[in-house]
């Protein structure tokens, strides 16, 4: 599967919903972001039952202020709804795919069960 563009228009709409949602926050002029595209790209390619979303933060700055983005590129994780992951910086193939895993692995009644004994 190729990456989807996210706008504010569809960002909630694609992250809100059941499934594993990763999400490239990047710019056109940032030089971590561009050698980064090829990996994020290789790797929708290899899980197609995953939404690969980019952010292009010079376009969408609404967003990138909503998620607080300081560095890019920034890397998210959502599945079913729930940010599990956002952090700065490029990762190698292999720690995407080890993020992958993790989210992929992760007990989300478990997950959710933390995050209102969180917010409670």
């Amino acid at each position: 599967m190729a990456t989807v563009t996210l706008t504010s228009a569809n960002f909630g709409e694609v992250t809100s919903g059941d499934g594993i949602v990763l999400i490239d926050f990047w710019a056109a002029w940032c030089g971590p972001c561009r050698a980064f595209a090829p990996v994020y790209e290789r790797a929708s390619e290899q899980h197609p039952d995953i939404v690969f979303g980019k952010v292009d933060t010079e376009a969408e700055v609404d967003l990138a202020t909503e998620f607080d983005i300081r560095s890019i590129p920034t890397i998210m994780a959502v599945r079913d709804g729930v940010v599990l992951y956002a952090q700065p910086g490029a990762l190698p193939a292999q720690a995407l795919e080890s993020l992958i895993s993790q989210v992929k692995a992760l007990d989300m009644a478990e997950v959710r069960k933390q995050v209102q004994a969180a917010t409670s």
